[in-house]
């Protein structure tokens, strides 16, 4: 992995559309990680939220701060006066804005597009950022996955169960292990929670067999530029809990890939490539891919504080890399 000096000059100019700085949990931000990188690199840095980008006679628009970032849970941000400029005078620009990925997001999208254009290169890409829902996308690798099935009809996702036992349910938006449910063949509750899912045959959502080895860890591997990270970072479930993500109280443990785990990045990794998508996150389970998160994934900061890499150093490298090629 990368750590070598960069000369401080401010050779590229990176923007950031991210959620508020000042509530992010720095040990734990990938985002965070990305902008101490950049800052380390001597690239000026350029805050922005999503609230801020706006259109004005075909041009896109950024509310900027200028920003400095340390490594400091209780001090790790200063932001300067911000005014109103072009987008297409950046460099890079990493849209990193949690889900839901709902229609304001879109919108993020349609501007990003607009500086995309004007040769800003957008991480990640925001025609991928549209097309590659985190949970449909897996459709596209049948290969690397369980049985699946997404609908809004209740029945489906009832005979679904009855056809391969206990299954989990997820709203096809989310993130976090939010709204996740368990589902078995007889379980009172079952009409339920499908009324609530579907919201009466409404909605779509995901149903998946379930995959025992949860208890083992729901390991994230980040792929860069089409190269997966060595290492995964096992996110296993809390007591009393099958969902391993950190935010429902699961534990991270380092984890090397396997050889299975290989495969499926191998299987996944031209296609990210392919459609510009140049930092994923795939969730695989026992040998089996349940997601591939595009919008703003994480775990770099457990990673590289566990096996000494610097993960964002891989991706400004080849951002860096392609920039140059450009020129």
């Amino acid at each position: 992995m990368n750590d070598a000096p960069h000369k401080p000059a401010s050779r590229f100019r990176t923007g950031v559309v991210m959620d508020p700085i000042a509530e992010i949990k720095t040990w734990k931000d990938s985002t965070f990680a990305m902008l101490l990188e950049a800052q380390r690199r001597g690239h000026e840095l350029w805050y922005m939220e999503p609230g801020h980008l706006t259109v004005r006679d075909g041009v896109p628009f950024g509310h900027m701060r200028p920003l400095s970032v340390r490594d400091d849970r209780t001090d790790w941000f200063a932001l300067g006066a911000g005014d109103n400029r072009e987008l297409g005078g950046l460099d890079f620009l990493l849209m990193r804005r949690d889900p839901p990925f709902d229609m304001d997001y879109v919108y993020c999208t349609y501007i990003l597009d607009l500086a995309e254009r004007d040769g800003v290169t957008v991480v990640n890409r925001p025609q991928a950022l549209r097309d590659a829902n985190e949970k449909c996308f897996i459709t596209q690798f049948p290969q690397c996955c369980v049985p699946a099935l997404i609908t809004r009809r209740a029945a489906e996702i009832k005979a679904f169960v009855q056809e391969q036992g206990l299954s989990v349910v997820k709203p096809l938006g989310g993130m976090g292990g939010d709204s996740i449910f368990q589902l078995r063949p007889g379980d009172p509750n079952l009409n339920v929670i499908l009324e609530a899912m579907t919201r009466g045959d409404r909605e779509l959502v995901m149903a998946q067999r379930y995959i025992p080895e949860i208890t083992a860890g729901d390991k994230r591997i980040l792929v860069v530029a089409g190269e997966p990270v060595p290492w995964a970072l096992a996110r296993i479930p809390g007591a009393g809990d099958f969902r391993g993500n950190l935010a429902k109280g699961g534990t991270g443990k380092g984890v090397a890939l396997t050889e299975r785990d290989r495969w499926i990045c191998g299987q996944v990794a031209p296609e990210l490539v392919r459609r510009g998508i140049l930092f994923a996150g795939l969730d695989v389970i026992g040998d089996w891919l349940t997601e591939i998160n595009v919008t703003s994934p994480t775990c770099i900061r457990e990673l590289d504080a566990q096996f000494g890499l610097n993960v964002a150093g891989d991706l400004f490298d080849a951002l860096e890399a392609v920039r140059v090629a450009r020129k």
